[in-house]
């Protein structure tokens, strides 16, 4: 597993990047917003795609929080719900999906909550980089017979997500 671009420099700080739906259910928002808020407690930047769904719900928990945001969003300017109110970091790529590669490449970690294709890509993106990615009610993955490839953790509850996840947190030191 790659250590990360932010654990590579001594004075940046470590990045979650959360995955999800646009269009997400009423539970994996709920979980979003627990999962932002925990990040941004322990000191991490939330950093998700700046739309709505998960990705809103996300950066909320984290700014109630009163922790820092990053949106890196498929726009060139500010449109079709990009970015979400609680995105304090808005960059605009004009990069359409293109943009999940900054998501995964600046993370520490990544959480996938729910989600569709986009999450997919991510999810895929973030193996190949090497980064971790933890999964609770999202795409389930299994690596061709006879390879030895770094799979999602998958969770079956979203407290076994927050648990495990708060212990991640306290590990990086920010």
């Amino acid at each position: 597993m790659r250590e990360s671009t932010s654990m590579n420099q001594p004075h940046a700080l470590p990045i979650l990047a959360v995955f999800g739906a646009g269009v997400a259910t009423p539970d994996e928002e709920a979980l979003a917003t627990r999962v932002g808020a925990a990040a941004a407690r322990a000191g991490w930047v939330v950093l998700t795609g700046g739309g709505t769904g998960v990705m809103e719900a996300a950066c909320r928990g984290a700014a109630e929080a009163g922790g820092l945001t990053v949106g890196i969003l498929p726009t060139a300017r500010a449109e079709n719900g990009y970015p979400n109110p609680w995105v304090r970091i808005p960059v605009f790529t004009g990069a359409g999906s293109a943009r999940n590669a900054f998501n995964v490449l600046s993370a520490t970690l990544c959480v996938a909550i729910g989600g569709g294709p986009g999450t997919l890509s991510e999810i895929a993106l973030a193996l190949k980089a090497g980064s971790p990615v933890w999964c609770l009610n999202s795409w389930s993955l299994s690596p061709p017979p006879g390879t030895d490839r770094p799979m999602p953790r998958i969770f079956e509850t979203a407290e076994d997500l927050i648990v495990a996840l708060e212990d991640r947190l306290r590990d990086v030191e920010t």
